[in-house]
Protein backbone atom coordinates (compact mmCIF):
# COMPACT_ATOMS: atom_id res chain seq x y z
CA UNK A 1 0.00 0.00 0.00
CA UNK A 2 1.51 3.48 -0.79
CA UNK A 3 1.67 6.02 1.47
CA UNK A 4 1.88 10.03 2.33
CA UNK A 5 5.01 10.06 4.54
CA UNK A 6 6.12 13.66 4.18
CA UNK A 7 6.92 14.78 7.49
CA UNK A 8 8.00 18.50 5.97
CA UNK A 9 5.99 21.36 4.40
CA UNK A 10 8.75 22.73 1.88
CA UNK A 11 11.46 23.58 4.17
CA UNK A 12 9.33 23.10 7.43
CA UNK A 13 9.16 20.41 9.68
CA UNK A 14 6.02 19.40 10.66
CA UNK A 15 4.34 19.12 14.17
CA UNK A 16 3.26 15.44 15.20
CA UNK A 17 -0.03 17.28 15.93
CA UNK A 18 -0.51 17.82 11.67
CA UNK A 19 0.98 14.91 10.93
CA UNK A 20 -2.09 12.88 13.02
CA UNK A 21 -4.26 14.52 10.24
CA UNK A 22 -2.71 12.32 7.46
CA UNK A 23 0.09 10.90 7.97
CA UNK A 24 0.74 6.95 6.31
CA UNK A 25 -2.44 7.14 4.55
CA UNK A 26 -3.34 7.99 1.13
CA UNK A 27 -7.19 8.80 0.54
CA UNK A 28 -6.67 7.61 -3.28
CA UNK A 29 -6.54 4.31 -2.36
CA UNK A 30 -9.31 3.80 -0.63
CA UNK A 31 -12.15 6.08 -2.99
CA UNK A 32 -11.00 9.06 -1.57
CA UNK A 33 -12.32 8.87 1.89
CA UNK A 34 -10.77 11.03 4.33
CA UNK A 35 -10.51 9.08 6.83
CA UNK A 36 -8.97 5.60 6.48
CA UNK A 37 -11.93 2.74 6.73
CA UNK A 38 -11.85 -0.55 8.63
CA UNK A 39 -10.24 -3.13 7.26
CA UNK A 40 -12.11 -5.73 8.77
CA UNK A 41 -10.53 -8.74 7.26
CA UNK A 42 -8.67 -11.49 8.21
CA UNK A 43 -6.30 -12.33 4.66
CA UNK A 44 -5.51 -10.35 1.92
CA UNK A 45 -5.12 -11.74 -1.75
CA UNK A 46 -1.64 -11.71 -3.23
CA UNK A 47 -1.19 -10.29 -7.36
CA UNK A 48 0.90 -13.34 -8.05
CA UNK A 49 2.52 -16.32 -6.10
CA UNK A 50 5.92 -15.00 -6.58
CA UNK A 51 4.40 -11.93 -4.31
CA UNK A 52 3.07 -14.45 -1.72
CA UNK A 53 6.51 -16.09 -1.49
CA UNK A 54 8.21 -12.29 -1.27
CA UNK A 55 5.74 -11.63 1.78
CA UNK A 56 6.08 -14.45 4.03
CA UNK A 57 10.24 -14.55 3.25
CA UNK A 58 10.21 -10.88 4.68
CA UNK A 59 7.46 -11.91 7.38
CA UNK A 60 9.48 -14.87 8.82
CA UNK A 61 12.91 -13.54 8.68
CA UNK A 62 14.19 -15.84 5.88
CA UNK A 63 15.48 -13.14 4.12
CA UNK A 64 16.46 -8.84 4.93
CA UNK A 65 13.47 -6.56 3.80
CA UNK A 66 15.01 -3.80 1.15
CA UNK A 67 15.96 -0.56 2.32
CA UNK A 68 12.40 0.42 0.36
CA UNK A 69 10.58 -2.70 0.76
CA UNK A 70 7.25 -3.00 2.39
CA UNK A 71 6.18 -5.64 4.24
CA UNK A 72 3.25 -6.91 2.05
CA UNK A 73 -0.46 -7.53 3.31
CA UNK A 74 -0.99 -10.96 4.28
CA UNK A 75 -2.79 -12.03 7.36
CA UNK A 76 -4.13 -9.48 9.47
CA UNK A 77 -2.24 -11.24 12.70
CA UNK A 78 0.80 -10.46 11.03
CA UNK A 79 -0.10 -6.78 9.68
CA UNK A 80 -3.11 -5.13 8.50
CA UNK A 81 -3.16 -1.45 6.65
CA UNK A 82 -5.29 -0.02 9.95
CA UNK A 83 -2.38 -1.17 12.25
CA UNK A 84 0.42 0.02 9.57
CA UNK A 85 -0.98 3.58 9.46
CA UNK A 86 -1.52 3.34 13.29
CA UNK A 87 2.11 2.31 13.97
CA UNK A 88 3.72 4.87 11.47
CA UNK A 89 1.89 7.67 13.54
CA UNK A 90 2.31 6.59 16.78
CA UNK A 91 6.29 6.45 15.96
CA UNK A 92 5.95 10.35 15.08
CA UNK A 93 5.46 10.58 18.38
CA UNK A 94 8.63 9.22 20.14
CA UNK A 95 10.59 9.37 17.20
CA UNK A 96 11.11 6.15 16.74
CA UNK A 97 12.33 3.68 13.95
CA UNK A 98 9.11 1.31 14.29
CA UNK A 99 6.19 1.02 16.66
CA UNK A 100 4.46 -2.12 16.98
CA UNK A 101 0.42 -2.62 18.67
CA UNK A 102 -0.69 -5.17 20.74
CA UNK A 103 -3.95 -6.00 22.20
CA UNK A 104 -3.54 -4.92 25.64
CA UNK A 105 -0.54 -2.59 27.30
CA UNK A 106 0.42 -6.00 29.45
CA UNK A 107 -0.11 -7.71 26.05
CA UNK A 108 2.86 -5.31 24.62
CA UNK A 109 4.81 -5.44 28.27
CA UNK A 110 4.65 -9.48 27.81
CA UNK A 111 5.51 -10.07 24.60
CA UNK A 112 8.78 -7.69 24.75
CA UNK A 113 10.01 -9.28 28.03
CA UNK A 114 9.60 -13.04 26.51
CA UNK A 115 11.20 -11.33 22.96
CA UNK A 116 14.52 -10.18 24.85
CA UNK A 117 14.57 -12.77 27.38
CA UNK A 118 15.59 -16.80 27.54
CA UNK A 119 16.25 -19.33 30.56
CA UNK A 120 18.82 -18.30 33.10
CA UNK A 121 18.63 -14.67 32.10
CA UNK A 122 18.12 -11.70 34.92
CA UNK A 123 15.93 -8.76 34.52
CA UNK A 124 15.90 -5.52 36.94
CA UNK A 125 13.18 -3.78 37.26
CA UNK A 126 11.87 -0.73 39.55
CA UNK A 127 9.24 -0.40 41.87
CA UNK A 128 6.71 0.00 42.00
CA UNK A 129 5.65 -1.00 38.89
CA UNK A 130 1.50 -1.10 37.77
CA UNK A 131 0.30 -4.14 39.31
CA UNK A 132 0.31 -6.50 36.40
CA UNK A 133 3.65 -5.48 35.64
CA UNK A 134 4.80 -6.46 39.42
CA UNK A 135 2.88 -10.16 38.66
CA UNK A 136 4.77 -10.64 35.32
CA UNK A 137 8.28 -10.32 36.81
CA UNK A 138 7.75 -12.11 40.32
CA UNK A 139 5.36 -14.63 39.85
CA UNK A 140 5.31 -15.66 35.76
CA UNK A 141 9.06 -14.95 34.40
CA UNK A 142 10.94 -16.55 37.01
CA UNK A 143 8.21 -19.87 36.28
CA UNK A 144 10.12 -19.62 32.61
CA UNK A 145 13.87 -19.59 34.12
CA UNK A 146 14.45 -15.92 33.76
CA UNK A 147 15.23 -14.28 37.82
CA UNK A 148 14.20 -10.69 38.14
CA UNK A 149 15.91 -7.76 41.05
CA UNK A 150 13.39 -5.77 42.33
CA UNK A 151 14.43 -1.93 43.16
CA UNK A 152 12.17 0.18 45.01
CA UNK A 153 14.52 3.11 45.94
CA UNK A 154 15.65 4.86 43.06
CA UNK A 155 15.99 8.59 43.86
CA UNK A 156 19.15 9.55 43.08
CA UNK A 157 19.69 6.45 41.04
CA UNK A 158 22.84 5.05 43.51
CA UNK A 159 20.64 2.00 44.20
CA UNK A 160 19.43 1.14 40.67
CA UNK A 161 23.12 1.31 39.44
CA UNK A 162 24.02 -0.92 42.52
CA UNK A 163 21.65 -3.66 40.95
CA UNK A 164 22.38 -3.51 37.66
CA UNK A 165 26.21 -3.99 38.67
CA UNK A 166 25.07 -6.71 41.12
CA UNK A 167 22.74 -8.47 38.54
CA UNK A 168 25.44 -8.49 35.85
CA UNK A 169 28.23 -9.85 37.66
CA UNK A 170 25.82 -12.40 39.35
CA UNK A 171 24.32 -13.21 35.74
CA UNK A 172 27.90 -13.84 34.14
CA UNK A 173 28.60 -15.89 37.28
CA UNK A 174 26.27 -17.83 36.48
CA UNK A 175 26.61 -18.98 32.97
CA UNK A 176 23.51 -15.60 32.22
CA UNK A 177 22.89 -12.30 31.23
CA UNK A 178 21.06 -9.18 32.24
CA UNK A 179 18.69 -9.05 29.72
CA UNK A 180 17.00 -5.62 30.22
CA UNK A 181 16.44 -2.93 32.63
CA UNK A 182 12.82 -2.27 32.99
CA UNK A 183 11.86 1.13 34.21
CA UNK A 184 8.30 2.82 34.94
CA UNK A 185 8.65 6.22 35.54
CA UNK A 186 6.80 7.73 36.87
CA UNK A 187 5.96 5.13 38.66
CA UNK A 188 2.42 4.07 39.30
CA UNK A 189 0.69 5.35 42.13
CA UNK A 190 3.87 6.93 43.61
CA UNK A 191 4.93 9.39 40.85
CA UNK A 192 8.48 8.73 41.25
CA UNK A 193 11.16 9.48 38.85
CA UNK A 194 14.03 7.29 37.48
CA UNK A 195 16.62 8.89 35.96
CA UNK A 196 17.12 7.51 32.57
CA UNK A 197 20.35 8.67 31.59
CA UNK A 198 21.93 7.72 34.21
CA UNK A 199 21.07 3.77 34.02
CA UNK A 200 21.26 4.34 30.30
CA UNK A 201 25.02 5.24 31.35
CA UNK A 202 25.46 2.43 33.95
CA UNK A 203 24.52 -0.38 31.32
CA UNK A 204 27.16 1.55 29.08
CA UNK A 205 29.82 1.52 31.75
CA UNK A 206 29.24 -2.32 32.20
CA UNK A 207 31.13 -2.84 28.93
CA UNK A 208 29.04 -5.56 27.90
CA UNK A 209 29.38 -6.60 23.81
CA UNK A 210 25.59 -7.49 24.47
CA UNK A 211 24.42 -4.88 27.19
CA UNK A 212 21.15 -5.52 28.70
CA UNK A 213 18.40 -3.25 26.93
CA UNK A 214 16.90 0.26 28.92
CA UNK A 215 13.18 -0.64 28.64
CA UNK A 216 10.78 1.86 29.74
CA UNK A 217 6.95 2.35 30.77
CA UNK A 218 6.00 5.48 29.16
CA UNK A 219 2.27 5.12 29.58
CA UNK A 220 1.82 8.03 33.02
CA UNK A 221 3.27 11.12 31.06
CA UNK A 222 2.80 9.17 27.37
CA UNK A 223 4.59 10.75 24.24
CA UNK A 224 4.17 14.38 24.97
CA UNK A 225 5.57 14.90 28.35
CA UNK A 226 8.98 12.78 28.31
CA UNK A 227 10.62 11.23 25.26
CA UNK A 228 12.66 8.06 26.55
CA UNK A 229 14.30 7.03 23.48
CA UNK A 230 16.11 10.86 23.87
CA UNK A 231 16.82 9.94 27.03
CA UNK A 232 19.10 6.60 26.27
CA UNK A 233 15.93 4.12 26.55
CA UNK A 234 15.97 1.33 23.38
CA UNK A 235 12.50 0.33 24.08
CA UNK A 236 9.71 2.75 25.19
CA UNK A 237 5.98 0.82 25.75
CA UNK A 238 2.54 2.45 26.29
CA UNK A 239 -0.77 1.11 27.87
CA UNK A 240 -2.67 3.03 24.75
CA UNK A 241 -5.55 2.45 26.85
CA UNK A 242 -4.62 5.15 28.48
CA UNK A 243 -3.87 8.51 27.25
CA UNK A 244 -3.59 7.65 23.65
CA UNK A 245 -7.18 6.16 23.18
CA UNK A 246 -8.07 8.34 26.57
CA UNK A 247 -11.85 7.53 25.82
CA UNK A 248 -12.52 4.98 27.95
CA UNK A 249 -13.49 2.90 25.32
CA UNK A 250 -10.53 0.49 24.03
CA UNK A 251 -7.63 -1.81 25.35
CA UNK A 252 -4.60 -1.87 23.60
CA UNK A 253 -1.01 -1.44 24.16
CA UNK A 254 2.27 -0.38 22.19
CA UNK A 255 6.11 -0.85 22.09
CA UNK A 256 8.42 1.57 20.23
CA UNK A 257 12.16 1.38 19.19
CA UNK A 258 14.97 0.64 16.55
CA UNK A 259 14.34 -1.45 13.73
CA UNK A 260 16.60 -4.35 14.76
CA UNK A 261 15.31 -4.26 18.50
CA UNK A 262 11.63 -3.83 16.95
CA UNK A 263 12.14 -7.18 14.46
CA UNK A 264 12.56 -9.33 17.71
CA UNK A 265 9.76 -8.05 19.01
CA UNK A 266 7.65 -8.31 15.87
CA UNK A 267 8.49 -12.14 15.23
CA UNK A 268 7.57 -12.59 18.89
CA UNK A 269 4.41 -10.96 18.38
CA UNK A 270 3.15 -12.97 15.07
CA UNK A 271 4.10 -15.98 16.94
CA UNK A 272 2.21 -15.13 19.93
CA UNK A 273 -1.10 -13.30 17.94
CA UNK A 274 -1.06 -10.42 20.41
CA UNK A 275 -1.91 -8.13 18.01
CA UNK A 276 -4.82 -5.53 18.56
CA UNK A 277 -7.65 -5.33 16.29
CA UNK A 278 -8.82 -2.94 13.44
CA UNK A 279 -11.67 -1.64 14.54
CA UNK A 280 -9.67 -0.82 18.01
CA UNK A 281 -6.23 0.54 15.64
CA UNK A 282 -8.88 2.91 13.67
CA UNK A 283 -10.15 4.17 16.93
CA UNK A 284 -6.86 5.14 18.28
CA UNK A 285 -6.62 6.98 15.10
CA UNK A 286 -9.28 8.65 15.94
CA UNK A 287 -7.81 9.72 19.34
CA UNK A 288 -4.50 10.40 18.10
CA UNK A 289 -6.14 13.39 16.17
CA UNK A 290 -6.82 15.42 19.40
CA UNK A 291 -4.21 13.81 21.46
CA UNK A 292 -2.55 16.72 22.10
CA UNK A 293 -5.31 19.17 23.27
CA UNK A 294 -6.86 16.61 25.44
CA UNK A 295 -4.10 15.89 27.49
CA UNK A 296 -3.19 19.93 27.48
CA UNK A 297 -6.16 20.49 29.10
CA UNK A 298 -6.50 17.49 31.69
CA UNK A 299 -2.70 18.82 32.91
CA UNK A 300 -4.26 22.07 33.26
CA UNK A 301 -6.72 20.96 35.16
CA UNK A 302 -4.69 18.71 37.18
CA UNK A 303 -2.33 21.81 37.72
CA UNK A 304 -5.17 23.57 39.25
CA UNK A 305 -5.99 21.01 41.70
CA UNK A 306 -2.99 20.03 43.00
CA UNK A 307 -1.96 24.01 43.75
CA UNK A 308 -5.41 24.02 45.47
CA UNK A 309 -5.17 20.74 47.49
CA UNK A 310 -1.44 20.99 48.34
CA UNK A 311 -1.56 22.03 52.04
CA UNK A 312 -5.45 20.96 52.86
CA UNK A 313 -5.84 19.74 56.80
CA UNK A 314 -7.28 16.49 55.57
CA UNK A 315 -4.09 15.82 53.25
CA UNK A 316 -0.70 14.15 54.79
CA UNK A 317 1.31 14.71 50.77
CA UNK A 318 0.20 15.78 47.22
CA UNK A 319 2.48 12.92 44.70
CA UNK A 320 3.08 14.61 41.57
CA UNK A 321 5.80 14.24 39.21
CA UNK A 322 8.54 16.76 40.26
CA UNK A 323 6.06 18.46 42.14
CA UNK A 324 6.67 21.28 45.30
CA UNK A 325 6.86 18.21 47.39
CA UNK A 326 9.26 16.05 46.18
CA UNK A 327 12.76 15.87 46.90
CA UNK A 328 15.57 18.47 45.57
CA UNK A 329 17.14 15.44 43.02
CA UNK A 330 13.62 14.75 41.89
CA UNK A 331 12.68 18.42 41.04
CA UNK A 332 16.05 18.58 39.36
CA UNK A 333 15.68 15.47 37.35
CA UNK A 334 11.82 16.65 36.47
CA UNK A 335 13.43 19.50 35.03
CA UNK A 336 16.28 17.65 32.69
CA UNK A 337 13.67 14.61 32.11
CA UNK A 338 10.27 15.90 31.46
CA UNK A 339 8.01 18.79 29.98
CA UNK A 340 4.97 18.27 31.92
CA UNK A 341 3.68 16.61 34.82
CA UNK A 342 0.66 15.35 33.33
CA UNK A 343 -2.73 14.67 34.80
CA UNK A 344 -1.92 11.71 37.34
CA UNK A 345 -1.24 12.87 40.54
CA UNK A 346 -1.65 10.89 44.12
CA UNK A 347 -3.04 11.74 47.65
CA UNK A 348 -1.75 10.44 51.01
CA UNK A 349 -4.62 11.53 53.26
CA UNK A 350 -4.71 11.54 56.61
CA UNK A 351 -5.69 8.25 58.30
CA UNK A 352 -6.14 4.81 56.39
CA UNK A 353 -8.15 2.51 54.70
CA UNK A 354 -11.32 3.91 56.24
CA UNK A 355 -10.95 7.63 55.63
CA UNK A 356 -10.16 6.84 51.94
CA UNK A 357 -12.73 5.06 51.93
CA UNK A 358 -15.36 7.59 53.03
CA UNK A 359 -13.56 10.24 50.74
CA UNK A 360 -13.73 7.87 47.72
CA UNK A 361 -17.74 7.00 48.31
CA UNK A 362 -18.69 10.69 48.78
CA UNK A 363 -17.51 11.47 45.13
CA UNK A 364 -19.79 12.38 42.33
CA UNK A 365 -17.62 13.96 39.51
CA UNK A 366 -14.93 11.40 39.76
CA UNK A 367 -15.77 8.21 38.91
CA UNK A 368 -14.77 4.94 41.20
CA UNK A 369 -12.87 2.78 38.79
CA UNK A 370 -9.33 1.71 37.51
CA UNK A 371 -6.99 2.84 34.80
CA UNK A 372 -6.55 6.47 33.72
CA UNK A 373 -5.83 9.23 30.99
CA UNK A 374 -9.46 9.13 29.71
CA UNK A 375 -11.66 12.45 29.07
CA UNK A 376 -13.55 11.91 32.49
CA UNK A 377 -11.85 11.87 35.96
CA UNK A 378 -11.11 8.69 37.72
CA UNK A 379 -10.27 7.75 41.00
CA UNK A 380 -9.08 4.88 42.88
CA UNK A 381 -7.47 3.22 45.78
CA UNK A 382 -4.61 1.47 44.96
CA UNK A 383 -3.85 -0.49 47.80
CA UNK A 384 -7.29 -2.66 47.33
CA UNK A 385 -7.50 -2.67 43.73
CA UNK A 386 -4.71 -2.05 41.30
CA UNK A 387 -1.62 -3.22 43.67
CA UNK A 388 -3.35 -5.50 45.97
CA UNK A 389 -1.01 -8.65 44.95
CA UNK A 390 1.88 -6.56 46.71
CA UNK A 391 2.89 -8.17 49.78
CA UNK A 392 2.36 -5.75 52.67
CA UNK A 393 6.05 -5.57 52.74
CA UNK A 394 6.54 -4.60 49.18
CA UNK A 395 3.63 -1.73 49.91
CA UNK A 396 5.43 -0.58 52.54
CA UNK A 397 8.94 -0.56 50.58
CA UNK A 398 6.66 0.82 47.40
CA UNK A 399 4.80 3.96 49.81
CA UNK A 400 1.63 2.57 48.56
CA UNK A 401 -0.39 3.02 51.94
CA UNK A 402 -3.77 2.28 52.65
CA UNK A 403 -4.52 6.08 52.73
CA UNK A 404 -3.29 6.32 49.37
CA UNK A 405 -5.65 8.11 46.89
CA UNK A 406 -4.62 8.14 42.79
CA UNK A 407 -6.41 10.63 40.83
CA UNK A 408 -6.76 10.91 37.09
CA UNK A 409 -7.91 13.82 35.92
CA UNK A 410 -10.30 14.69 33.23
CA UNK A 411 -11.16 17.93 30.51
CA UNK A 412 -14.38 18.51 32.73
CA UNK A 413 -14.54 22.05 34.09
CA UNK A 414 -11.89 21.94 36.87
CA UNK A 415 -13.69 24.03 39.42
CA UNK A 416 -16.14 21.73 39.21
CA UNK A 417 -13.72 18.59 40.20
CA UNK A 418 -12.76 20.85 42.94
CA UNK A 419 -15.82 21.49 44.43
CA UNK A 420 -16.30 17.64 44.30
CA UNK A 421 -12.90 16.84 45.92
CA UNK A 422 -13.56 19.35 48.50
CA UNK A 423 -17.15 17.74 49.65
CA UNK A 424 -15.51 14.55 49.58
CA UNK A 425 -12.69 15.62 51.67
CA UNK A 426 -15.05 17.01 54.38
CA UNK A 427 -16.68 13.61 54.80
CA UNK A 428 -12.92 12.18 55.64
Amino acid sequence: MSKHRSRTLGERTLAPETLMMGFGYDPTLSEGSIKAPIFQTSTFVFKSAEDGKRFFEVAYGLRQKEPEEALGLIYSRINNPNLEILEDRLAVWDAADKALVFSSGMAAISTTMMALSRPGDVIVYTAPAYGGTEYLFDRILPRMGVRTVSVADCDGGEALAAAIRSASAEAAANGGRLAAVYVETPANPTNQLIDLQAAAACIRDLGLAEPPLLVVDNTFLGPLWQKPLQHGADLVLYSLTKYVGGHSDLIAGACLGRADLMARVGEMRTICGTITDPHTAWLLMRSLETLHIRMERSQANARTLVSRLRGHPKIEAVLDAGGAEASASQQALFARQCSGAGSTFSLRLKGGEAEAFRMLNALQLFKLAVSLGGTESLVSHPSSTTHSDYSPEAKARCGIGDNLVRLSVGIENADDLYADLERALAAV
